[in-house]
């Protein structure tokens, strides 16, 4: 077999049920025996009622038919892959309590269990070299896992510090830039601006100059900027971060995949990887930012493009609160509604900071 043998889940397998393209699997490896049917000593028939199935025991049936010893060793010609594990730990049942923790995850049993990632290694190469099909890692990434410690993604710590964030630093790195653009915005409602107001470092004390018109539609810009955040949270999570089905069934696609949020759902109580790098956020937010520029004035601009990132640092703030912090009623709702997402049904519920969007696109999760 091949080193970078190409990893199937059993719905690959069912997948392949038909004359044209007929495998089955044998103690866990998949054969293609798609070119054998018509050569096969029993008839195609017998093959093609098991077409998509272990075959074990029809093999070894003789009511059905004998095979010889050069029968099994035939199978190696057609061999495509072999089986991952799987271990479903998402439920229908699962519920989460206000002290929601679960236990660590034994990495070298996981590991030999289900033959997906081995968290003692660094975590994206694994993706990246495994061949695993895309079923086969979509399984596995949603079914979480857990450690009390963060695992690595690259093997380079140059590199690892690039992907590791406390939550503080989304306000730290945001806010003052969001302040910025607000005050910007203001003073570029007062039309003409006095000379001083050219200047990019507005001192604070001739806010006073300007009349209460230009706060009152930097407001309204900040207030749709909000308004904007809301629904951007719900689509780039649904259709972004959850690209799941549309997914191209590459390995840079599933590494891509992976980097972007599946590291998230696969390890979704790692306190380092719960806010987003500002590497990662100032990439996702540059081409809404540009459209914004192009689509409206620049004092409307800067107004909504302050509001939106405001209503983003509460976001990513509120997506740690919600896997880490006690929280006060409505909130604990919201946190049992955002981890049912996790492990319950990662198919609902892409609000997090509120089921609104979810209401409104029938996406909401029930508890």
């Amino acid at each position: 077999m091949s080193k970078r043998i190409r990893i199937y889940s059993p719905e690959d397998l069912k997948n392949h049920a038909t004359a044209s393209s007929c495998w089955v699997s044998y103690k866990g490896k998949v054969y293609d025996i798609s070119g054998f049917l018509t050569d096969h000593p029993g008839g195609e028939d017998i093959l093609l009622r098991h077409a998509g199935q272990p075959v074990e025991d029809v093999m070894a049936d003789k009511n059905e038919h004998v095979h010889s010893e050069a029968a099994y060793d035939m199978l190696d010609e057609f061999i495509v892959g072999k089986l991952g594990g799987e271990e479903h730990t998402c439920s229908e049942d699962w519920a989460a309590t206000d002290d929601f923790h679960p236990e660590d995850t034994d990495s070298t049993k996981d590991f030999e269990k289900n033959e997906f990632l081995d968290l003692r290694r660094p975590l994206l190469a694994q993706v990246w070299y495994a061949n695993f099909s895309k079923s086969f890692y979509l399984k596995q990434i949603h079914q979480p896992r857990h450690l009390s410690y963060s695992a690595r993604l690259f093997g380079p710590s140059y590199l690892e510090v690039f992907t590791k964030t406390v939550w503080y630093v989304v306000p730290i790195f945001w806010l003052p830039i969001a302040t910025y653009l607000g005050l910007r915005s203001i003073v570029q409602f007062n039309t003409p601006l006095p000379p001083v107001f050219v200047n990019p470092y507005l001192p604070l004390e001739l806010l006073s100059q300007i009349p209460a018109a230009s706060y009152a539609k930097f407001a309204a810009c900040f207030f749709t900027g909000n308004f904007i955040w809301t629904i951007l949270e719900y689509l780039l999570h649904r259709f972004l971060f959850h690209l799941d089905d549309h997914l191209p069934d590459k390995g840079a696609f599933l590494t891509l995949h992976f980097l972007l949020h599946g590291v998230h759902h696969y390890l979704p109580m790692d306190r380092l990887r719960l806010v987003m790098p500002p590497v990662l956020f100032t990439t996702l937010q540059f081409p809404f930012t540009q459209l914004a520029y192009k689509l409206f004035p620049t004092p409307i601009a800067n107004g909504i493009i302050s509001g939106a990132f405001v209503f983003y640092v509460v976001y990513d703030c509120m997506h740690y609160a919600l896997h880490h912090t006690n929280l006060p009623a409505y909130l604990k709702e919201l946190k049992r509604y955002h981890l049912g997402h996790h492990y319950k049904n990662y198919e609902l519920a892409f609000g997090v900071t509120s089921k609104f969007w979810d209401y409104v696109f029938g996406t909401v999760l029930p508890l």
